[in-house]
């Protein structure tokens, strides 16, 4: 059963704490669907001052919109479109302090103001993304980056 935690150490402990949480959801259960599902319920409570945590799903050459919670979504996007598509086509994290900067964003939700998007890979191939979105500029430093490849990591190890 999962509890509720109260997230009140220092950035780098807490992330430490949702890594051994999401570690613990995803340890007994082979079903992807379930598993991104949970491992957005547990960054949706988790993370503050964010209105979207989800994935999206490499499928038939574009990414599916999968598991999220916020707002409907935009559903497909295609490579190199948005900051999922960069993502996935120069192969690296996306970090965006100001959408409004980012050349050919997609605005799915009117409210982001900043974003950050991490390609997922299930044994060396492109599964699709974990996207996160902000309603306030500059939301995600280097330490969220860097925790954040870390939840993928994991996930990509579960796949």
């Amino acid at each position: 059963m999962f509890q509720v935690q109260s997230y009140q150490g220092s950035k780098e402990k807490d992330y430490t704490l949702l890594l051994k949480q999401l570690q613990a959801l995803l340890e007994d259960e082979k079903d992807q669907i379930a598993n991104l599902s949970n491992a957005s319920a547990l960054l949706n409570q988790f993370l503050s001052e964010v209105n979207w945590v989800g994935f999206y799903l490499w499928k038939e050459e574009e990414l599916v919109l999968g598991p999220f919670q916020g707002l409907p979504a935009c559903v497909r996007i295609v490579s190199g479109k948005g900051v999922c598509g960069t993502a996935i086509k120069e192969g690296k994290t996306q970090r965006v302090a100001d959408v409004q900067q980012f050349p050919g964003h997609i605005a799915c939700d009117a409210a982001t103001k900043s974003e950050i998007v991490i390609p997922l890979y299930n044994d060396g191939d492109l599964f699709g993304v974990l996207d996160i979105d902000s309603p306030i500029n500059n939301r995600f430093d280097q330490v969220d980056q860097d925790y954040l490849e870390k939840f993928a990591e994991i996930i990509q190890n579960n796949l």
